[in-house]
């Protein structure tokens, strides 16, 4: 048997049980960083315990939506649960994505409980070089 002694046991499971876990009806956030990097704009977020194949990402204009389960384990009938803290159900995330970015090349990489979409800077959002034409820009009219 697991016993654990916090004092807070009683008011985390309050806080919890009012804010509660996202359930397949009403998801829950999940964290996120996002940052960039390179020419790469990267948005990364915690998903433990969550399969690849559970994990839906969805782009519709400039509307990212990554949204994804964690479902129960299947247990033996003799199994008899002491605790369960971690949280099951779904998790969802919607982002606003800027103009400047390229939503036709994301590329989605999962591993080790972290989902990491790297989106590309599109070109016409990148610094560059504007060359100065020097010349003669008179023309005589003849006439």
């Amino acid at each position: 048997m697991l016993m654990r002694t916090d004092p807070f046991r009683d008011l985390d499971r309050l806080a919890q049980q009012l804010m509660g876990p996202g359930t397949w009806s009403k998801p829950s956030a999940m964290p996120m960083d996002a940052y960039r990097e390179g020419d790469d704009y990267v948005v990364a977020f915690d998903l433990p315990g969550v399969t690849a194949d559970a994990i839906d990402i969805d782009v519709e204009r400039n509307m990212l939506t990554v949204k994804a389960e964690r479902r129960p384990v299947a247990k033996a009938d003799d199994v008899q649960m002491e605790l369960s803290e971690r949280p099951l159900g779904a998790f969802s995330r919607q982002i606003v994505l800027a103009d400047t970015l390229d939503t036709e090349h994301i590329h989605a990489d999962y591993d080790a409980g972290v989902l990491t979409l790297r989106i590309p800077i599109a070109e016409r959002a990148k610094p560059r070089k504007i060359s100065v034409g020097v010349g003669s820009g008179r023309k005589e009219i003849s006439g």
